[in-house]
């Protein structure tokens, strides 16, 4: 099944070559630039929908998709080395909350909600980087993205920084609450060998042999890339798509 693999990393580094669009709908300025003048910009609109699509998807929209993760791809290349300091992934957290605030705030601001405008930001024409100011947004995110990878390793930045992971966590963690049938992985350790394969090519830096052996695969940070999926010599680790209680 190595097969997947190889079509999923051309997938994700084909969409990150699409980012001077698509991140008038990723950024974490847009909504609150917009939300200054009342009107709900694309990329407000995408953050939920990012919510509603882990209640039955998780996160694989970063394991497959995601722009910024298709540029992680591309930098592992340089640094490979998974994440040391779990601690740092907290981090997202406090990024999430303040733009959380920061756009609530804009539309007290602004007295509420005038428009929804889903194109947002592509006034100029389809391609992002028109309007000059925007560079400073989009090779923000890049240098940010770069740094991380360089300093900390694989996928660093989705791990440690991204503001659009909690949004999917939480809604993981709402379609288990509700006992909705969601996609995520299952294990029989008893065919485990502790090879530690799938460890090593856990793009977010997971123990998942540990996981393998309690026999919970669940954890906030796996983006069911299905990496140890394809690895396993075994075929100890699964994709199912149920509810995670039966």
């Amino acid at each position: 099944m190595r097969k997947r693999q190889e079509i999923r990393k051309a997938v994700i580094i084909g969409m990150f070559f699409t980012f001077p669009i698509t991140i008038a709908w990723m950024s974490p300025a847009m909504p609150i630039i917009y939300g200054f003048g009342g009107i709900v910009a694309g990329a407000t609109i995408m953050f939920l929908l990012h919510f509603v699509i882990a209640l039955f998807l998780g996160r694989a929209f970063c394991g497959f998709v995601c722009p910024g993760g298709g540029l992680s791809e591309c930098l592992m290349r340089i640094n490979d080395k998974g994440i040391k300091n779990s601690k740092l992934r907290t981090i997202k957290y406090i990024v999430w909350v303040l733009l959380v605030i920061a756009t609530l705030g804009s539309f007290i601001w602004a007295g509420g909600i005038s428009e929804i405008d889903f194109f947002a930001g592509l006034e100029d024409g389809w391609i992002f980087l028109l309007a000059p100011y925007r560079y400073v947004i989009y090779f923000g995110v890049l240098l940010g993205a770069l740094v991380f990878q360089l300093l900390l390793g694989k996928r660093s930045f989705c791990q440690c920084a991204c503001w659009v992971a909690p949004f999917m966590i939480i809604g993981t963690n709402v379609s288990d609450w509700l006992k909705l049938p969601r996609l995520h992985l299952k294990t029989n350790a008893a065919s485990c060998v502790g090879c530690k394969q799938c460890s090593k090519k856990c793009p977010m830096s997971l123990d998942v042999k540990a996981m393998v052996e309690t026999e919970n695969m669940k954890n906030p940070e796996c983006i069911l890339c299905g990496e140890c999926v394809d690895i396993c010599p075994k075929k100890s680790i699964s994709y199912t798509f149920k509810n995670k209680s039966s």
